[in-house]
């Protein structure tokens, strides 16, 4: 088993799990960061492996994980499979000392996560949770300039896309979108979008108040999520797969706001004076475009960040933290657990 230690190239040596859209753009992505290499595909049938193999000129297949996990060929594993199978799929290659990046969610449920990252301890390997949007250049800069709102009163951010598998779901084909089994739904899927980067900024809330609607699968559709900080800060984020939104999200304080365009891909940032500077009138400063130039892609930066920790021997992002993942998924169990939205995994 190589150990963290021992991971000397400069490279990295990739295989990937799953033949979707995301690994697509999750290669794409790659070859901006010229010390990821891709070496491996895992798919069930070695049809689909070879035909992915084709088309991204991967050297090797597989259609045993634990046989990808066993081989000395790759040092880290991209799982982008069903939600489901994210904690078997990476406990495994992790027992064989491979490193994992695990698209988001991390797992089903906070008890998986839990398992996980013991495992990621127990192996001696790095675990991080693929959320890309807080990994970003300009997500760093409103790190870098929360302080400027004063003592903090409100977060609000919206994730609300239309999707076109509901309409297949309206018309009685079955969708993986809206499977319980593959615990998938709406918090899942671009509801974690908006919790997540709260949770890296503020922390774990005191109290949750969940509002939603489910399908008949029981899998929720969209939700309205209130929070409360102990410091007296609320929260509120709005997320739908059956409607669409342009609100930005927004940081509230006693001396300002921050704006963030899309939480998803943040372009834009911008702070605006208000609160006491405005000495009560009312009365907003010009917005001060506070956002840094992005030139590449929007995937690139959770890759460079996994590989640089990989390579430095550490265990866990300090940003998309195992703390930072476990809190997220406690706060959507709670938020499930308040819609009656269950899991098989649970």
């Amino acid at each position: 088993m190589k150990s963290m230690t021992e991971t000397k190239s400069p490279n990295i040596r990739f295989g990937i799990v799953g033949t979707n859209f995301i690994t697509d753009w999750i290669i794409a992505a790659s070859k901006q960061e010229t010390r990821f290499e891709l070496v491996a595909i895992y798919s069930r049938t070695q049809e689909t492996a070879d035909a992915y193999a084709v088309r991204h000129n991967i050297p090797y297949t597989f259609t045993s994980l634990e046989e990808m996990a066993k081989s000395p060929l790759i040092d880290a594993v991209y799982i982008a499979s069903p939600n489901f199978l994210h904690a078997e799929q990476s406990i495994l290659c992790m027992q064989y000392g491979k490193h994992v990046l695990c698209e988001k969610p991390l797992a089903s449920n906070a008890k998986e996560a839990n398992r996980m990252i013991e495992a990621a301890k127990q192996y001696n390997v790095t675990l991080m949770e693929a959320m890309k949007p807080t990994l970003t250049p300009n997500f760093g800069v409103v790190r870098d300039n929360l302080h400027r709102v004063g003592k903090l009163r409100h977060y609000f951010s919206s994730y609300c896309q239309y999707s076109s598998r509901y309409e297949k779901y309206k018309a009685g084909i079955p969708v993986n979108a809206f499977d319980l089994a593959l615990s998938n739904g709406s918090v899942m899927d671009i509801g974690v979008y908006t919790i997540y980067p709260m949770v890296v900024l503020f922390g774990k809330p005191a109290k949750i108040k969940a509002q939603g609607m489910k399908l008949e699968t029981g899998a929720d559709v969209f939700g309205t999520v209130g929070f409360e900080y102990e410091n007296g800060m609320n929260a509120t984020v709005l997320y739908s797969k059956v409607s669409d939104s342009v609100l930005p999200t927004e940081i509230q304080g006693e001396s300002g706001n921050i704006l963030l365009d899309r939480i998803n891909l943040i372009k834009k940032v911008s702070f605006i004076g208000g609160g006491q500077a405005s000495m009560g009138k009312g009365m907003l400063s010009k917005p001060e475009d506070i956002s840094v130039e992005v030139d590449k892609d929007e995937y690139y930066y959770e890759l460079k960040h996994f590989i640089d920790l990989v390579l430095a021997g550490k265990p866990e992002s300090d940003i998309n933290s195992h703390q930072n993942s476990l809190i997220t998924l406690e706060i959507m169990d709670e938020i499930r657990r308040q819609l009656g939205v269950v899991f098989p995994a649970d």
